[in-house]
C-alpha cells in the first residue's frame, strides 16, 4: 500500500511518537479527503490528543481504559491501520484486526512503497545500524551525490515527501519496521544478528525471521551481509550477495581498514574507535558499492564525521581517568565489542538493565580475559556479577550497586590513573529509564560532577 492510496480513506492509528506525528501531518496536508478516524493507545492518553494528531474528529480508544475488544472493533472499522513501530504486529489485538481483513502498516512502509526501491539503501541489524547508516550517508555525500537519511535516524521517512528526490536514500530500519514491510530497498544491508527484542517479537526465532524477511521482499536487488556472522551464512540464498568483513572485500584488520588486502586507512586515521566500528565502515562502503557508488578515497572521505552520541562517547576526563558513555549497548555482544575497543587499558565496566534473558557467559569471559572490574546495576547486574565471578573475576572487582549514581561513585574508587570507566550496560534501559539516551545523559552528568 502506498501513501497516496490513502486519499479518501478512514485511517486508524495506534501509538504515538515522531513517526505517527509525521504521518498525521502529511495526511492532513497532502490527502485532505483522508481522515484519522480512530486513535488507539495502550493507556488513556492525556488531553489534546485529537488536536495533536490534527484529527479533532477522531475517536480515541485505549486498551486499558476501554478494553481490548473495543479497541479491536474500533480499529477494524477503518480502511487501514497505521501502527507506531513500538506496537508489535504480534500482539493479539493486531492479529485480530488483520484477521478481519483490515490492512496494518507503518508510515515507513507507506513511504517506501510510494518511493520505490531504486536508490534506497536499507540498513538493519541488531547493532551498528545507526552508525552504519550515518557513515553511508556521509560517504555518499563525500562522493558528490545528493543523499538523504531517514528512518530510525535522521527524519521520519514520510518527511522526505517534502524534499527533492536524492540519488541515494539511506533508511535505517529496525526489526519493528522489517516485520511487515511490503516493499524492500534496492540494497538491503544486515550488519549482524544477535538475540534481542524478544519481548516485542515473542521469541528469538521470530526476531530473526522478522529481521531477515527484509531480504525476501520485492524490490531488493542485492543483499550486503557480514562475513563474520555465522547466523547470516545461509541468508539471502536467492539474491546477489556481497559480504564485508572478509579479506576478499572491505575488511577490518589489526592495522585499520583494508580493501582486498590493501590497507586504505589506519586505525589512527579513522574517526571511530573499535573493530566493530571499522566493520560498520566496511558495511557502509560495501553497500554503497552495491548501489553503484564509487566512494571517495579514505581517510579523506570521512573528514567531518563524528561518532553518534551514546556510542563509545568520551564524556569526561578527570584525574587521568577517561569516562566513556556507551549506553546504546543493549546486548552482551555490544558490551564485548566495547571492551575490546580499549586494548591495554585498565577497565571498569558499569553494566546492567532490563532483563530480557541475556546470556552473560561470554561477556563474563571477556571481563576475565581483560582483567577488568565490573559494577553491576539493576536489574541484570546481579546475574552478570555471578557470571563474572564464575569466570574468574575476583569478588573484590565484581561489585553490586543499587543504582547508576552509586555505581559511578564505586567506579571512582576502583579506577586507577589511565583507566577507562565504561558504561556499556549489555541490557536495555526501560527498567529505570525511558530510553538509552536518558540513561547515557544521566551517566554523563554523574561522570562530569567532579
Amino acid at each position: 500500500m502506498r501513501f497516496s492510496e490513502l486519499d479518501g480513506a478512514s485511517v486508524g492509528v495506534w501509538g504515538a511518537g515522531r513517526e505517527i506525528a509525521s504521518f498525521a501531518d502529511q495526511l492532513a496536508r497532502r490527502l485532505p479527503s483522508a481522515r484519522i478516524a480512530v486513535a488507539a493507545f495502550d493507556a488513556p492518553p492525556g488531553d489534546g490528543v485529537r488536536e495533536a494528531l490534527g484529527a479533532p474528529g477522531a475517536r480515541v480508544v485505549a486498551r486499558d481504559g476501554d478494553g481490548a475488544e473495543v479497541l479491536v472493533a474500533a480499529l477494524s472499522s477503518c480502511d487501514v491501520v497505521v501502527r507506531s513501530p513500538g506496537v508489535s504486529i504480534h500482539r493479539p489485538e493486531l492479529e485480530s484486526v488483520l484477521a478481519v481483513g483490515t490492512p496494518v502498516t507503518t508510515a515507513t512502509s507507506l513511504w517506501l512503497a510510494e518511493h520505490g526501491p531504486t536508490g534506497v539503501l536499507g540498513v538493519t541489524g541488531t547493532k551498528g545500524k545507526s552508525t552504519t547508516a550515518a557513515l553511508a550517508f556521509h560517504l555518499a555525500r563525500a562522493a558528490g551525490l545528493t543523499a538523504q537519511l531517514a528512518g530510525n535516524i535522521g527524519v521520519p521517512a514520510l518527511e522526505l515527501l517534502d524534499r527533492d528526490a536524492a540519488e541515494v536514500t539511506v533508511l535505517e530500519l529496525s526489526s519493528y519496521h522489517t516485520a511487515d514491510l511490503e516493499i524492500g530497498p534496492e540494497v538491503a544491508l544486515v550488519t549482524n544478528l544477535y538475540r534481542e527484542h524478544t519481548d516485542w517479537h515473542g521469541s528469538e526465532q521470530a526476531y530473526r525471521a522478522d529481521k531477515l524477511r527484509l531480504l525476501g521482499l520485492p524490490g531488493v536487488r542485492v543483499a550486503v551481509l557480514s562475513a563474520r556472522d555465522e547466523g547470516l551464512a545461509q541468508a539471502a540464498a536467492e539474491l546477489e550477495t556481497l559480504r564485508f568483513g572478509s579479506p576478499s572485500g572491505w575488511d577490518a584488520t589489526a592495522a585499520g581498514i583494508a580493501l582486498r588486502g590493501e590497507l586504505q586507512a589506519t586505525s589512527e586515521e579513522l574517526p571511530l574507535r573499535g573493530e566493530h566500528n571499522v566493520l560498520n565502515l566496511c558495511a557502509a562502503l560495501t553497500a554503497l558499492e552495491a548501489l553503484g557508488v564509487e566512494p571517495a578515497p579514505l581517510p579523506g572521505a570521512l573528514d567531518g564525521f563524528r561518532a553518534l552520541p551514546h556510542r563509545l562517547e568520551t564524556v569526561a576526563e578527570g584525574d587521568r581517568v577517561e569516562w566513556v558513555n556507551d549506553s546504546i549497548s543493549t546486548t552482551p555482544e555490544s558490551a564485548i565489542a566495547a571492551l575490546a575497543s580499549f586494548p591495554g587499558r585498565e577497565l571498569v565496566l558499569i553494566a546492567g538493565g532490563q532483563d530480557r534473558g541475556q546470556d552473560y557467559s561470554r561477556l563474563a569471559d571477556a571481563l576475565a580475559a581483560a582483567a577488568a572490574s565490573v559494577i553491576g546495576v539493576p536489574t541484570t547486574g546481579p546475574r552478570l556479577l555471578a557470571a563474572a565471578r564464575s569466570a574468574g573475576v575476583a569478588s573484590s572487582r565484581a561489585i553490586e550497586a543499587p543504582d547508576l549514581a552509586a555505581a559511578v561513585e564505586l567506579a571512582r574508587g576502583l579506577a586507577a590513573e589511565g583507566s577507562v570507566v565504561l558504561l556499556s550496560p549489555a541490557a536495555p534501559s526501560y527498567d529505570h529509564y525511558s530510553n538509552f539516551e536518558e540513561r547515557g545523559e544521566r551517566f554523563s552528568e554523574l561522570a562530569r560532577s567532579r
